[in-house]
């Protein structure tokens, strides 16, 4: 059974080493249908009122992933208009990992906001800037209507990406809020898009993502959400011309490049369980992941008394 909704300042995903805030989203505990105000403190709407009949639907009536029972689902024709609430963070780094799936001929979009800000009548949050929304980001658009594999595209900077139809994948955002940007990478292939950092576009704040149905082809499924803040890092250690993770995908041997003893090494799936753990006590070791299926995969090194977290593609 997936790991119920948790919003935890430590959780076993990440080394003892680094404290990390998560928020994980597995929809098996809601009651299918409109989201409603069942969790107003993590999905809302534009509005800040839960139950206006635009937030996320949880569903149990397509393909699961996982073994999975229920999943979150927007759909067409531009009714649903729903807030993730991020908290209106200003410092820090963290990661979003959102399990999507677009069907062929459909389409998925989102963007990131900017300070949201609290209904007087419901308390819960919605659009900052008075309900007109302030955009961290122009529209990042998922279209599967052009051909066999779908195009990605943010339209903040125009870069360009593939993702597959049809079948589940791991889009990611990372955030360094300290810097006030944000750059994109999706498990496709390895591709990362946007890996010069964007800077936000309307303030320095991180309040959420905005999911949106734009057409009548929209039409695509969230299985999992994380939310997570890597601890305090040492640079120095894992900084890229003392420290390489190769190759990414990965077919078998995951191969690490290090100037300093790696003590340990955790590897999760996407529904954080941990699936391998080794402690080499080694510099520069190997990492066999042959017995595991192909995947998305969160890999924490730990250097010393620090950690880091990678994403690893097989």
């Amino acid at each position: 059974m997936k790991t119920k909704l948790v919003y935890l300042l430590a959780l076993a995903i990440v080394s003892n080493s680094i404290n990390a805030q998560i928020l994980e989203d597995d929809f098996e505990y809601y009651t299918l249908g409109d989201m409603g105000n069942q969790n107003p403190m993590v999905w809302s709407t534009w509005s800040g009122v839960p139950d206006d009949g635009t937030n996320i639907l949880v569903v149990d009536d397509f393909m699961p992933p996982n073994g999975s029972s229920q999943q979150a689902y927007i759909g067409p024709n531009s009714v649903q208009n729903c807030l993730l609430d991020l908290f209106n963070l200003t410092s820090g780094e963290y990661f979003l990992f959102l399990y999507m799936y677009i069907p062929a001929g459909s389409n998925a979009s989102l963007n990131i906001q900017g300070e949201t800000e609290t209904n007087a009548v419901t308390g819960f949050q919605g659009a900052g800037s008075g309900g007109a929304g302030i955009f961290n980001s122009d529209m990042m658009y998922f279209d599967g209507t052009i051909g066999p594999t779908g195009i990605f595209t943010d339209f903040t900077t125009g870069d360009h990406g593939e993702f597959p139809l049809d079948e589940w994948f791991t889009f990611q955002i990372n955030f360094d809020l300290d810097n006030v940007k944000y750059h994109i990478e999706q498990p496709y292939e390895g591709m990362t898009i946007d890996a010069d950092p964007v800077s936000f576009q309307g303030d320095a704040t991180l309040g959420g993502i905005n999911l949106t149905s734009t057409d009548e082809n929209t039409n695509y499924w969230i299985d999992l959400l994380l939310f997570l803040e890597p601890g305090i890092i040492a640079i120095d250690d894992f900084s890229s011309t003392n420290f390489k993770l190769f190759p990414n995908p990965v077919t078998d041997i995951l191969n690490i490049e290090s100037e300093a003893s790696v003590s340990e090494i955790e590897v999760y799936n996407t529904l954080g369980k941990q699936v391998l753990k080794t402690r080499p006590n080694a510099i520069s070791p190997s990492l066999d992941m042959s017995a595991l299926s192909s995947g998305v995969y969160l890999v924490s090194v730990t250097i010393g008394n620090t950690s880091k977290i990678f994403k690893v593609v097989k």
